[in-house]
């Protein structure tokens, strides 16, 4: 494999990869269902952008999570868990929808963590 493919793409581990991919099937899910009950059907168009951005969705989550650790540090905060859930599912949707900008910074993160690693080693 190229040393930049496998830096990037193959940078997360796999368990953490099928995890998020899982997570992130929740919206196409949401998205064909709407369709068909609608009676207008899902768009061929429609059906690529939700293979793309569930395929990216797992950097995507990766690069959100990275930036809210170096922000919040080691930080608890407690608080009720229907809020904590209506935000963490907000950002799981804003992470998939916008996936396709947000995954090439996950990406590049991932190349140069990786590529810092090489050289420590």
């Amino acid at each position: 494999m190229h040393p930049i493919i496998a830096k990037t793409f193959g940078g997360l581990s796999m368990a953490y990869y099928v995890r998020q991919f899982i997570f992130g099937l929740i919206f196409p899910a949401i998205m064909i269902f709407m369709g068909f009950n609608s009676g207008a059907g899902v768009s061929a168009g429609m059906i690529a952008l939700m293979v793309v951005s569930s395929l990216l969705y797992p950097y995507s989550r990766f690069a959100y999570e990275s930036i809210m650790d170096f922000v919040m540090g080691d930080n608890m905060f407690v608080v009720n868990a229907i809020m904590m859930l209506f935000v963490k599912l907000l950002t799981m949707m804003l992470c998939w929808f916008f996936a396709i900008f947000v995954a090439p910074l996950g990406l590049l993160y991932l190349y140069f963590r990786h590529s810092r690693l090489e050289r420590q080693s």
